[in-house]
């Protein structure tokens, strides 16, 4: 079962590593995985879809909230969240389906980025299961290349965030002492 995790890290190196190994050495795949700095430039959310049994899905998140750097994990797999994805495909038809293409991506929220005499670059947000019928509308009119961006959450529930303390780092008196 995909289930749909949300951290809230320090924005340091190794972060991802740590996540992406816990993951793999319990042998998880990782179906989508994305992140980006937040307002503050000392943390990221990283968002992961991943293909955990339903058993399971607790101790994950335990697991990631022992994590060093990692500030909070939460699993917005059953709980009220809003998920998107970004599609961008490039659809390459004959000319005659050109109004045909433009009805369904409207149809679909997309939006033409680029366009040329062999056919399109259209982008696409919205529900993943959504893109994907996106994409098999836009293969049924000729030869697609798809891009995806992975997953992105955030929790709809209006609960306060429990950040962990940092964990401590040696002073600038240690490191001298060193």
């Amino acid at each position: 079962m995909l289930q749909v995790i949300s951290l809230l890290l320090e924005n340091k190196p190794g972060a991802l590593m740590r996540v992406t190994g816990l993951l793999s050495q319990r042998g998880y795949n990782i179906e989508s995985l994305t992140v980006a700095r937040t307002l503050d430039p000392e943390l990221s959310r990283m968002t992961i879809v991943v293909d955990v049994d339903s058993v399971q899905r607790q101790q994950v998140i335990k697991q990631m909230n022992k994590l060093i750097n990692v500030l909070q994990a939460t699993d917005l797999t059953d709980s009220p969240a809003v998920v998107r994805e970004l599609v961008l495909v490039r659809i390459r038809m004959p000319q005659e389906s050109r109004t045909a293409v433009l009805k369904e991506a409207e149809i679909f929220g997309g939006r033409v980025v680029d366009s040329s005499t062999e056919g399109f670059a259209i982008e696409a947000t919205g529900d993943p299961e959504k893109l994907g019928e996106f994409i098999d509308v836009m293969n049924s009119y000729g030869e697609i290349e798809v891009t995806r961006s992975g997953a992105l959450a955030i929790g709809l529930e209006a609960k306060k965030l429990r950040l962990q303390p940092p964990v401590p780092t040696k002073t600038k008196m240690e490191e001298f002492v060193d």
